[in-house]
């Protein structure tokens, strides 16, 4: 995610009984420093001093939806100008006050009191916020605002996001269930729901020609694809056509599939490629109709600007203290390990093409979980480092050494009864991932 997709309104406040020409420096200085992190700035380049000049900044940032509220208290203020713009404002908080040296003479700012009496009015008003206290060019500060706005910045996308159920998920796999209505009063999004027949018909009336097309792009990425079945081949490339022209037309942010066993057994292809090479395009697809998967690997995309990958933990490595995460082949092809060249394979159970055969590239990666194991939503989140190894076994597959012992990531999963699927990018994101859970009221259980 680039820091200029987050919007950020900063509102800085002082009181002219203080030192304003020092406050107006300090202003100067925290939208400049705002600039180079990358972000996009909303609200005055000057101090707010009065309550009517603060009602007209927040009708105007009102419609414009900003990702993070940043009150800049330059100076002392009473707490009714923050709680004026958090009535107005549905953005997540972030006071901001500066250290002031001890010279033994005047106060100049007395920024810190001031956040103390807006921090005290919020609470009273009900409103979440978080707080700052450096220097404007403080990285510790800036690296609090980006992760509060990365948060605020899904939790606006969620609001607005589509994502499309394609089938139902199979029997026995209840880690797959989801209910439309929780989720929609929970983050604001929308689950469309599509016949399988109606991908199929679609996958049907796919050119022979468009397929081919698909076909030679792929071929410069892959090996081995001249060695597959041709007619199951081009049979996902045409469902990998037949879904993107779905989630245009349907406007998806991302797809939940019933990939197996009717994609096998009346398409006669492998629905993983096709998954695979949308996931890349940042279309993200979870295989079984995992609805919360995808939704997971939105939030990770949104975060890390780059692809995530839902996978299972399949085998727990305890003399080398490292878990295999894998799936029978639809990882993107960016999360390659660039030292080998992927191939196109067959499904390992089900002998059909297409499938991406690779290791994972190493690197920190970031994971995570929308979970409703307990009944409610939690958010699973953890980090680690994916280790440069060998594939696993077929498909796509990494090797990953998390933070905690390997053993004590796999005794909370069974013993609290987690879903089969986690979702990874690359990256640290769990700053953003733990503000988001406090903006939408979700308990966090670390791995």
């Amino acid at each position: 995610m680039a820091l200029a997709d987050m919007k950020v309104a900063l509102i800085p406040l002082g009181r002219p009984t203080f030192d304003t020409a020092l406050a107006s420096q300090l202003v100067v200085e925290m939208r400049a420093q705002l600039k180079r992190a990358g972000f996009t700035l909303l609200g005055p380049e000057t101090l707010l001093s009065s309550v009517d000049e603060v009602e007209k900044v927040a009708d105007d940032l009102a419609s414009r939806s900003p990702d993070l509220l940043l009150v800049f208290q330059a100076t002392f203020t009473d707490g009714t100008m923050v709680v004026r713009l958090a009535q107005t404002v549905d953005a997540p908080i972030l006071l901001w006050a500066i250290p002031e040296e001890r010279t033994g003479g005047r106060l100049r700012l007395n920024s810190l009191c001031g956040i103390n009496l807006a921090a005290h009015a919020l609470t009273r008003a009900g409103r979440r916020y978080d707080y700052v206290y450096a220097a404007p060019d403080d990285p510790a500060g800036i690296e609090q605002a980006r992760a509060i706005a990365g948060a605020g910045y899904v939790r606006r996308l969620l609001r607005q996001t589509r994502i499309g159920r394609v089938g139902e998920h199979p029997a026995g796999f209840d880690t797959c269930r989801y209910d439309p209505d929780a989720l929609k009063r929970t983050f604001g999004l929308e689950v469309v729901p599509i016949p399988l027949d109606r991908v199929f018909q679609a996958v049907k009336m796919v050119p022979l020609k468009e397929k081919e097309g698909v076909l030679q792009a792929l071929s410069t990425k892959l090996d081995g694809l001249d060695r597959l079945g041709l007619d199951a081949l081009l049979g996902t490339l045409g469902t990998y056509v037949a879904l993107r022209r779905l989630v245009e037309q349907e406007h998806l942010d991302g797809l939940a599939i019933r990939c197996w066993p009717e994609f096998f057994t009346e398409l006669g292809c492998a629905a993983c490629g096709a998954m695979s090479m949308l996931s890349d395009e940042l279309r993200p697809c979870s295989c079984e109709t995992d609805v919360h998967g995808t939704i997971t690997q939105l939030i990770l995309q949104w975060l890390s600007g780059e692809p995530a990958f839902g996978t299972d933990l399949v085998s727990v490595d305890v003399k080398d203290d490292a878990v295999v995460l894998w799936h029978c082949g639809l990882a993107p092809l960016s999360m390659a390990d660039p030292a080998v060249r992927p191939r196109g394979t067959v499904h390992s159970n089900r002998h059909l093409p297409l499938l991406m055969e690779f290791p994972l590239k190493p690197g920190r990666v970031t994971v995570a979980r929308l979970s409703e194991a307990t009944g409610s939503y939690r958010l699973i989140v953890g980090t680690g480092e994916m280790l440069r190894a060998p594939i696993s076994f077929s498909g796509t597959s990494g090797l990953l050494r998390f933070d905690r012992p390997a053993t004590e990531v796999m005794a909370t999963i069974l013993k609290e009864g987690l879903e089969h699927h986690i979702s990874l990018t690359y990256g640290n994101h769990v700053p953003a991932l733990l503000a988001l859970a406090r903006m939408l009221d979700l308990p966090v259980l670390r791995l």
